[in-house]
């Protein structure tokens, strides 16, 4: 079992930087597989769309096109945290960001559904 909880989000300006922090408690967590979801305003949890994935060792990431060469996510197993890197960014990056735990070392770029755990959110908002 892994609890995640996410922290850093806020108002930021269009063009600005801002920084997620998802911290992991459980032994298991450096075998996981670990993303980053977005939820728009009037969307539900499960309708979240796929921002960036890492693997258990960071090795291989995955990006949504909407951010790539934008966003940069990281881990660090021995801090049991996962990091979100968010730079340039724009009004369409307001979202409840959330940090996910797939039971698997394996990246997964699908949906809500491939991933088994999930902090509580927070928001992002860009002002334009």
């Amino acid at each position: 079992q892994v609890q995640l909880v996410e922290s850093g989000g806020g108002l930021v300006q269009a063009g600005g930087s801002l920084g997620l922090s998802c911290a992991a408690s459980g032994r298991t967590f450096s075998s996981y597989a670990m993303g980053w979801f977005r939820q728009a305003p009037g969307k539900e949890r499960k309708d979240a769309e796929f921002v960036a994935a890492i693997s258990w060792n960071g090795m291989r990431t995955y990006y949504s096109d909407s951010v790539k060469g934008r966003f940069t996510i990281s881990r660090d197993n021995a801090k049991n945290i996962v990091l979100l890197q968010m730079n340039s960014l724009k009004a369409e990056d307001t979202a409840v960001y959330y940090c996910a735990g797939r039971s698997s070392p394996y990246a997964s770029e699908m949906g809500p559904y491939d991933y088994n755990y999930w902090g509580q959110g927070t928001q992002v908002t860009v002002s334009s």
